[in-house]
C-alpha cells in the first residue's frame, strides 16, 4: 500500500495521509510541534461551564419536552412526559448527591428549577 490510501464511498473520497512509516521519536516531535502552536484567542470557549449551567441546560431539555421551547429547525413543539420525569429525577438526584457541596445560590437555582419542571409536569399530565 502507498502513502496515501483512499477509499471511495457514495459520493466520498476519503483520503489517508498518515504515514505508518514514522519513527516513534518522529511522531512525538510532531505532537510536541503541535502543541507548541498558540490558540488564536478567538478560539476561547465562550463561556465557562459550571453546576449552574450544567443544570441550565439539562431544564433546557425538559422545557423542550414539555413542548414550551419549539425544535429550532421546524419550529414544531412535541410533549414527551417520560423524558420530562427522567430530567426532573435526574435533577433530584445531583440534589441529593451535592447536598452541603453547593453554595447558596446553586443550591437555591436547583430547588427552583425542580419545583418549576414538577408543577409543569403535573399540569401537562392532567391535560
Amino acid at each position: 500500500m502507498s502513502d496515501e490510501e483512499e477509499i471511495e464511498g457514495e459520493g466520498f473520497v476519503f483520503k489517508d495521509s498518515r504515514s505508518s512509516q514514522l519513527s516513534e521519536d518522529e511522531a512525538q516531535d510532531q505532537d510536541v510541534q503541535a502543541d507548541a502552536q498558540p490558540e488564536a484567542p478567538e478560539q476561547a470557549q465562550p463561556f465557562q461551564i459550571d453546576f449552574s449551567t450544567f443544570i441550565m441546560s439539562l431544564t433546557s431539555s425538559a422545557f423542550y419536552h414539555l413542548g414550551d421551547i419549539a425544535d429550532p429547525e421546524t419550529g414544531k413543539t412535541e410533549t414527551n412526559l417520560p423524558a420530562v420525569q427522567q430530567t426532573i429525577d435526574m435533577l433530584i438526584m445531583l440534589k441529593e448527591k451535592t447536598q452541603g457541596n453547593l453554595n447558596e445560590e446553586e443550591a437555591k437555582l436547583l430547588e427552583q428549577l425542580i419545583y418549576e419542571l414538577q408543577m409543569k409536569f403535573v399540569q401537562k399530565s392532567k391535560k
